[in-house]
């Protein structure tokens, strides 16, 4: 998605949240992060990926608004030899939204939807937490040569890891990933990727393991 179609939904969303500022140099700022060069999967393709789906379950969520502005934050830090980044995410969503003038209610749930993409883990009944999990793992549903592509981009951002150590860590999420009882939780989630996100990561699983 062009730089400057991303920027105009940040500047709309922003508005219709409340901003008493001018959303585009923080909306800039915010897509300087998500090009930066240690990336190759949280890009600002992802980005765009994940609004996407937010977009398609928004009628699942309590405040779709909410939800798509944790989705522009929640990967807005992020070194991948870093394990703070979701907090650090958090903490950048409160200052940006706080200077844009957003009310404190509004400002605390995106900090918290942020904080919940480290577990994936959303309580019953959050809905805008299912909804900001499921449009972030939709990636593990997608057509088989997507999915290839997803898992050569994350282990480029790992580079850095021996291959045995990333073979190792990695597989041990996969097998996480498989044993839980429900990838999703949004009803059109659950029916469009359970299916092929388990065969994805099954697959994966196997290639590591051989």
């Amino acid at each position: 998605m062009p730089t400057d179609e991303l920027l105009a939904r940040w500047n709309q969303v922003l508005t219709r949240c409340g901003a008493t500022t001018d959303p585009e140099p923080a909306g800039r700022e915010l897509l300087r992060r998500w090009a930066e060069p240690q990336r190759r999967y949280h890009t600002a393709e992802h980005l765009a990926a994940v609004l996407d789906r937010v977009d398609e379950l928004a009628g699942h969520a309590a405040d779709p608004d909410t939800v798509r502005l944790a989705a522009w934050f929640h990967d807005a830090v992020y070194k991948p030899d870093r394990s703070e980044n979701e907090e650090r995410s958090a903490e950048l969503a409160v200052r940006a939204l706080r200077e844009a003038g957003l009310a404190e209610q509004r400002i605390a749930e995106v900090a918290r939807l942020v904080r919940l993409t480290v577990s994936h883990h959303p309580e019953p009944g959050d809905r805008d937490g299912e909804v900001l999990c499921d449009a972030d793992l939709a990636v593990l549903g997608g057509e088989p040569d997507r999915y290839a592509a997803y898992a050569a981009a994350v282990r480029e951002e790992y580079a850095f890891v021996p291959e045995p150590d990333f073979r190792a860590g990695r597989a041990a999420i996969l097998r996480q990933l498989l044993a839980l009882p429900a990838l999703y939780r949004t009803p059109t989630a659950t029916a469009r990727y359970t299916a092929r996100a388990r065969t994805n990561l099954a697959a994966e699983l196997g290639s590591l393991e051989s």
